[in-house]
């Protein structure tokens, strides 16, 4: 560890302006790397949390894991709920693939992915074979059956998943932890302005009543309006908004029937100009319809969404408005951004809190190796800056490669028509031109952002293959992958496990 991080771990001021979900993940994550460290949580009492999503990627159980926090610790108090992954619905109307499920990887997909990829490489250049990805992954198949991610004790293959849950209520337990067992200061304060130190940096943070709170390292977590990277230091933000159109949602809970089996993924549906999300938590089910305000109208958004909720006038909707892009760097001087005021991507795959940590954790490696240098500084923001493209670049090819062609509305026509990047149209030609699609993902150096399983899903879950009029029956050319031994083999493997709410901690 450098000098400069030795001091800052010892006794340094680290100041944290927002609170949420982000900003408690980062007091934790803080507190607990430096523990002789001062870490100051400021928020204002009248700003509350944006909740646009909530679920999680398998990333926010390994946090909690190492926080030493169990599950039935948080999850009964936050309403939360297990996810094998997500259901997408009504991205394609081609027949077969209307529907797929993207699940979270599991030890047992080294038994059956490499019969997935292969046959989608043969349905690719034309053969008649079965490729959809539901029919070889097993969280498909325990999704749909409503089970939960544990198996029995003497089935000793681990599925990999992430959760459901309230934000506010997760931001609030965390907030409580940080402060009774990792010693964060928390302050109920009014930020008015910002001193700025000589060398442009920030010297601290001035409230309305007078109070001066200093620090030697400052985080953003003041959500879009990112005062202190785009408000003080003039960050640039980096905007998406040519390659992902959605830029407002309408929001509205319904009552969850305790009766009715507990799914266990999130479903995402598609609508005229966007998609909805469902997330089933153990108080309510989360609705939200993130849409394109050039292409519906906030009157008919919402119009929409009670439609497709079936709700009539019934209960309100809350609207919000989303900024899609991300700060050009997200450590700058003696600051870092997380959260919204670092970067917001749609919640289609829930990797908003997944950022966050993986943000503050580089962050804390680079310093502890580093130091306050450019020799940190410098390869964290490139590195960061690739997580967000590349998270970005696989939500574009969500839209990119709809196969939504009897949809009259022009939203997913243009959605087809949007320029890729230079990585999309790379992992695109492999595809189309029957190239190895694994090959080409470790080539580009991606599979960080989502692995070779992902890119099938997707692309194979859409049944971006040729018509089944022109595909023609394997040859001998061909291996014949035993669909009966695969269907056997997730059947068998799918008696181990049970229904979600067996599972739920209470």
């Amino acid at each position: 560890m450098s000098d400069a991080a030795k001091d800052l771990a010892r006794d340094g001021a680290i100041v944290i302006l927002g609170g949420g979900t982000a900003g408690w993940i980062a007091a934790c994550l803080f507190a607990q790397r430096w523990p002789n460290a001062r870490v100051t949580l400021v928020e204002s009492p009248e700003i509350g949390i944006v909740g646009v999503g909530e679920g999680s990627t398998p990333q926010l159980k390994g946090f909690f894991d190492r926080l030493g926090i169990v599950e039935a610790e948080w999850m009964p108090a936050c309403d939360a709920t297990y996810k094998l992954g997500i259901g997408f619905a009504g991205w394609s109307d081609r027949r077969g693939f209307e529907r797929y499920f993207h699940p979270f990887p599991t030890a047992l997909d080294s038994h059956t992915a490499g019969s997935f990829f292969y046959n989608t490489r043969a349905r690719r250049t034309g053969r008649g074979v079965a490729a959809h990805p539901d029919q070889f992954l097993l969280p498909a198949r325990l999704a749909a059956a409503g089970c939960a991610p544990q198996p029995e004790e003497s089935f000793p293959f681990e599925v990999s998943y992430g959760y459901h849950f309230d934000a506010y209520k997760v931001g609030a337990f965390l907030g409580r932890h940080a402060v009774t067992k990792l010693g964060v200061t928390h302050l109920q304060r009014r930020v008015e302005s910002v001193e700025r130190r000589a060398d442009g940096g920030i010297a601290a943070l001035l409230c309305d009543d007078g109070e001066r709170i200093a620090g030697d390292l400052f985080l953003d977590s003041s959500g879009f309006r990112s005062l202190l990277f785009e408000g003080t230091l003039s960050v640039p933000f980096v905007r998406y908004g040519d390659s992902l159109f959605n830029d407002s949602a309408v929001v509205m809970p319904t009552p969850r029937d305790p009766a009715a089996p507990l799914a266990s993924q999130t479903r995402a549906t598609a609508l005229s100009a966007g998609w909805v999300w469902n997330i089933p938590l153990t108080s309510r089910t989360g609705n939200g319809y993130v849409y394109s305000s050039r292409h519906v109208s906030r009157d008919q958004a919402e119009a929409e969404l009670r439609a497709h909720l079936k709700v009539g006038d019934e209960g309100t909707a809350r609207h919000l408005s989303m900024r899609v892009g991300r700060v050009a760097e997200s450590w700058s001087h003696n600051a870092l951004a997380v959260g919204l005021a670092q970067g917001f991507l749609e919640p289609l795959e829930a990797t908003a809190l997944h950022i966050v940590i993986a943000t503050v954790e580089a962050f804390l490696d680079a310093v502890d190796a580093d130091g306050f240098t450019e020799k940190a500084r410098i390869p964290f923001n490139a590195r960061i800056a690739a997580r967000y493209d590349g998270v970005r670049d696989y939500i574009v090819a969500h839209y990119r490669l709809n196969q939504r062609h009897a949809d009259p509305h022009d939203y997913w026509a243009a959605a087809r028509a949007v320029e890729p990047s230079d990585t999309l149209k790379h992992v695109m030609s492999a595809w189309f031109t029957g190239a190895d699609l694994t090959a080409t993902i470790d080539q580009l150096d991606i599979t960080r952002y989502y692995n070779a399983i992902s890119w099938h899903c997707l692309l194979a879950g859409y049944g971006t293959f040729p018509d089944a009029a022109r595909l023609v029956p394997p040859g001998p050319d061909i291996e014949r992958i035993d669909m009966v031994r695969i269907e056997d083999f997730l059947r068998r493997c799918a008696h181990n496990f049970r229904p979600h709410t067996d599972h739920l901690p209470r």
